[in-house]
């Protein structure tokens, strides 16, 4: 046997999700249902007219069907609801943010030494909280956590990415700019 093709592959990304959220993301309207609630709150029929508005044609049933998994996954919630005409209406927001835009084919090579630079400062960073919170992680979670499951390099995880996000919430345009 000979080998055709072989490389080797460098973790460069981690994406943080479970089983039910990549699931709920497996379908490009709930997807873009996510991007129409960010910062917004809109009930059903709102969103079929947004999703309209952007050549995605679906029934009703269809976007609730959507809203049901989406909620199930923890990927939006009901925010508000009121009476309307003896019924009641409910409307849906997130707080996850998607960025569906596609990064270049050289983002690599261009932002390599962005990239390491950054990396030898967040390292620090990361240290840090880690040391802070390590323990109460490890307190809290001894019993229901597994070796192998790297639970609590997620929760450093989610540290960093909420704090980011947070960041780019309140300054991100201001910080770009500059």
């Amino acid at each position: 046997m000979s080998t055709l093709l072989q490389k080797e592959l460098k973790i460069s990304k981690i994406l943080s999700t479970n089983a039910d959220q990549a699931k709920a993301l497996d379908d490009a309207a709930r997807i873009k249902i996510l991007q129409i609630l960010y910062h917004k709150q809109f009930a059903t029929e709102q969103i079929v007219e947004e999703l309209n508005k952007i050549g995605y044609r679906k029934a009703t049933t269809t976007i609730r069907h959507h809203l049901d998994i989406l909620k199930n996954a923890g990927l939006i919630e009901i925010v508000k609801m009121e009476e309307v005409r003896g019924a009641v209406m409910k409307y849906y927001g997130t707080s996850v943010r998607v960025m569906g835009t596609k990064l270049p084919a050289n983002f690599e090579t261009e932002f390599s030494k962005t990239i390491a630079d950054t990396s030898v400062k967040l390292e620090k960073v990361i240290k840090n909280i880690a040391e802070n919170t390590g323990s109460k992680i490890k307190k809290k979670n001894s019993k229901n956590v597994t070796a192998e499951s790297n639970y609590e390099e997620q929760i450093v995880m989610e540290i960093v990415n909420r704090a980011m996000t947070r960041v780019f919430e309140n300054n991100g345009q201001l910080l770009l700019q500059k």
